[in-house]
């Protein structure tokens, strides 16, 4: 998701000089907890302190609700839809998690939730690491409110249109048949790994070639996980990964501000409002996210459409049957199972009243966009998948003036990928029925590691 507004944390965000407010370590922000996660089973939740339904008490979770989550999302609505909770595992987050799709919706769209200097604040707070390259990786409108938000996406905007994403289509479609004749070749082996071969190099040669980057940055650019070429991680970035990115990104910038071509990069340096242009810092980091939340966002919602429709044969039938489905498929993906479950951190100025629930000045505050797109106030039968659903109210790209930038991107390539692939290998089935799936062990990123697949 190109430009995405509902993206991905990252610890090298915590590389900047943002303090947190005196006074403000009142509940997720400073929480003393009691117990620990079991991790067992899909609901994998272990109380912190006395269950009372309320959603005061601080509740841990286990490390396996980042691999389950919905059970236990499905609970928390039921129980008021707010409620205060630590994440525990390999991405450990923390703060109060809004489930229901009416406050999901209203708090992307409060501007009493902030998000200026929150991850900054959540690392010093936490005791992560600081220093790096933090800064210079982190000033985008992803993090910023009005005005500088303002500002930012209005000169942003100028570069990355609509226009110039459909124009993408011939390259997005060569880039899908030259990975699927490498998958098709004779003597390529007839198990694969969907992702490792074609959900993930994907989004990176699109997002590479929009920027006007040499393909040959891929592998360095890549982030699966906490090294430089990604191993399959939590989807995080980790400080040294960003430092590597940092200065493969300058040496790109510098080189479109010497040689501009008809690409993104050269168009974010050029771009002007009113005498107002973007700083070498400001288009840096804006081309780590978009390479980040870019890839990111794409990857999951590929290979989690793919495992869907493995797992669902009656939908997977009519698709094949209707491609004109394909559309109603990709918004129903994004809602069954939300690329990113939890938007981007956010924490209260001033109280702030969600779904009955006060919460604090100087909160964090997660909003569970995988939880919002299962209420059934909203969708019915919530947890079945139908691509013939009308999904489309779903928040999987946020809300509000927080809106991912990049989904037209990510909704192109996502219909790309699965008209060709269904097409290509009409007896695609998962390598072995009833291996369970492994997914990410991170809460906020909800994504499979591998998706083993038979081409035939």
């Amino acid at each position: 998701m190109a430009g995405t507004e509902t993206g991905t944390e990252t610890e090298a965000e915590a590389g900047t000089v943002a303090e947190t407010e005196a006074g403000t370590e009142t509940g997720s922000v400073a929480e003393t907890q009691a117990g620990t996660g079991t991790g067992t089973e899909a609901v994998a939740v272990a109380v912190a302190g006395t269950e009372t339904g309320t959603g005061t008490e601080t509740e841990t979770v286990g490390e396996s609700f980042a691999r389950y989550p919905h059970a236990g999302y499905r609970r928390w609505r039921a129980q008021g839809g707010v409620r205060k909770a630590r994440f525990s595992g390999a991405a450990p987050l923390a703060g109060w998690v809004v489930t229901g799709y009416a406050g999901c919706r209203g708090a992307l769209a409060d501007p009493r939730l902030s998000k200026d200097g929150a991850t900054e604040a959540y690392a010093r707070h936490e005791g992560l690491p600081t220093g790096g390259p933090g800064g210079w990786l982190t000033s985008h409108m992803l993090n910023s409110d009005p005005p500088r938000h303002t500002r930012l996406r209005r000169l942003v905007q100028q570069a990355f249109t609509r226009r110039r994403v459909a124009e993408l289509r011939p390259r997005i479609e060569a880039h899908v048949t030259a990975l699927l004749d490498a998958l098709d070749r004779a003597d390529e082996a007839d198990e694969v790994d969907l992702i490792a071969r074609f959900a993930l190099p994907l989004p990176l040669a699109v997002i590479f070639e929009l920027l006007g980057a040499d393909p040959g940055a891929h592998g360095i650019l890549q982030v699966r996980g906490h090294t430089v070429g990604g191993d399959g991680g939590d989807g995080e970035v980790s400080v040294p990964t960003a430092g590597v990115m940092l200065e493969r990104l300058c040496e790109l910038v510098e080189d479109k501000r010497a040689h501009p071509g008809d690409d993104l990069l050269s168009a974010l340096l050029a771009a002007r409002a009113d005498g107002d242009r973007l700083t070498g810092q400001e288009v840096t980091s804006m081309a780590f996210l978009l390479v980040i939340a870019g890839h990111q966002t794409t990857v999951n919602l590929v290979a989690n459409g793919l495992y869907a429709l493995l797992t669902h044969p009656g939908q997977l039938a009519a698709v094949r049957a209707d491609p004109a489905l394909v559309p109603g498929l990709t918004e129903e993906v994004l809602r069954h199972e939300s690329p990113f479950a939890l938007a981007s951190l956010r924490y209260t100025t001033e109280p702030v009243t969600i779904a009955g629930t006060t919460i604090p000045a100087g909160e964090f505050v997660q909003i569970a966009l995988a939880a919002a797109n299962r209420d059934p106030a909203v969708f019915a039968d919530p947890d079945r998948f139908d691509v013939t659903r009308d999904a489309s109210r779903h928040l999987a790209f946020g809300h509000g003036i927080h809106h991912c930038l990049g989904a037209p991107l990510a909704r192109l390539q996502a219909e790309i990928a699965f008209t060709h692939v269904l097409r290509r290998f009409p007896g695609l089935r998962l390598a072995a029925r009833g291996r369970a799936p492994e997914w990410q062990d991170n809460p906020r990123h909800r994504g499979l590691l591998s998706l083993p697949v038979r081409l035939r």
